[in-house]
């Protein structure tokens, strides 16, 4: 079992003599040390978000925390006069996080009494500990990944997102068209290698396997010509989605099997999951192959089973996989089986992705083995 503590996902500052030294209201300035300003850069970077949980006037001090050049840091803040474990909850809550990945930091004691009372599960820091947070384990992710680095970025994109979607007056196809979605596929390398493993770990309701591939057997399949390693990114007007998908491919001589794919749920309504699947057909077909994708049911990737289903894969294995006998092999893995038909071109997602027919128009194609 391991030591390494449950790592924090966003840090809830306090502002008066916590943030900054002084009570802005009473004061009219207070001092904001540099190091502070440092602290927030270098956990933000780190893929920690923040936000703020404070008593004050928000017209009054929002201003300064934008004079400050730091306010664009912190999401959702909450300042009000209401409690603050009730502030610090309401966070949790609309960023979806569990209340043991939180943490809140503020000067004074008995706030941080009212906070560990009422969310026992969030972990709270005194204000003179702030500088001591960013060599503390559970602010110390193992790996920091591309999205790691603009995970703010992707939040408060994402909050945008919604809002706009709330207020748009049409059907679901315009929204997607007034998004202007922009989805890129591209053969992974050495500097993807980390989101792509983030992802096999990270995602569930979308993978259709639960297959974690560690770094070693992901650079292994880098190097072998039969692989594909695949990764999905995405972004539209209000900001990067990030990394939402991965593929892992396998080349046979009239089979392309699908090992693995798994998208992120928070795309799920944009349709990427449905893009992917029909450009993956619409190459087998060009290629005149099948395609033949594993799935290994779990008690959460129900909608993958869906998503195969509704792109037109059956339960019937196709002959030369029959042929090879895997399906002993494979233990609880179940094939899913398609004969491979042109598809058009999505309407709502802008597409880049690879030819992979092209490319592999001059490689002689490994023979079907009983080892898929």
């Amino acid at each position: 079992m391991s030591d390494q503590p449950t790592l924090v996902k966003c840090l809830v500052w306090d502002l008066d003599n916590t943030l900054w030294r002084g009570t802005y209201a009473e004061d009219g300035e207070v001092e904001f040390p540099e190091e502070i300003r440092e602290l927030i850069v270098t956990l933000d970077s780190r893929g920690i978000l923040q936000s703020i949980a404070s008593k004050n006037d928000y017209d009054v001090v929002w201003p300064h925390l934008d004079k400050l050049g730091i306010a664009e840091y912190f999401v959702l803040p909450q300042i009000s006069w209401g409690r603050k474990s009730d502030a610090v909850k309401d966070i949790a809550q609309q960023l979806n996080f569990a209340q043991s990945t939180l943490a809140f930091i503020d000067d004074l004691p008995s706030e941080r009494a009212e906070v560990a009372f009422h969310a026992p599960d969030v972990r709270c820091y005194p204000a003179e500990a702030a500088l001591t947070l960013a060599r503390l384990p559970e602010f110390s992710p193992k790996e920091i990944t591309v999205d790691s680095r603009r995970r703010r970025e992707m939040y408060q994109a994402g909050f945008l997102r919604t809002a706009e979607r709330e207020s748009f007056q049409g059907p679901d196809e315009e929204f997607l068209r007034s998004l202007d979605l922009r989805m890129v596929i591209k053969r992974a390398d050495e500097e993807e290698l980390s989101r792509v493993e983030e992802l096999t770990l990270r995602t569930s309701q979308m993978n259709a396997t639960g297959v974690h591939y560690s770094d070693a057997a992901l650079r292994a399949l880098l190097a072998d010509a039969e692989h594909e390693v695949l990764t999905v990114t995405m972004a539209d007007r209000f900001g990067p989605h990030g990394a939402v998908g991965v593929l892992l491919l396998a080349y046979h001589r009239d089979v392309w099997h699908l090992k693995l794919l798994a998208t992120s749920c928070r795309v799920v309504s944009f349709g990427a999951g449905a893009t992917i699947l029909n450009w993956l057909i619409d190459q087998a077909a060009r290629a005149g192959v099948h395609l033949a994708a594993d799935f290994r049911p779990t008690d959460r990737n129900r909608m993958m089973d869906v998503a195969y289903r509704f792109a037109g894969f059956t339960d019937d294995a196709c002959a030369c996989l029959a042929q090879a006998g895997t399906a002993d092999e494979r233990g609880d893995v179940q094939f899913r089986h398609l004969v491979a038909a042109p598809r058009s071109a999505p309407t709502t997602v802008r597409l880049a992705a690879p030819d992979l027919v092209a490319e592999r128009a001059a490689v002689p194609a490994a023979p079907l083995t009983g080892s898929l």
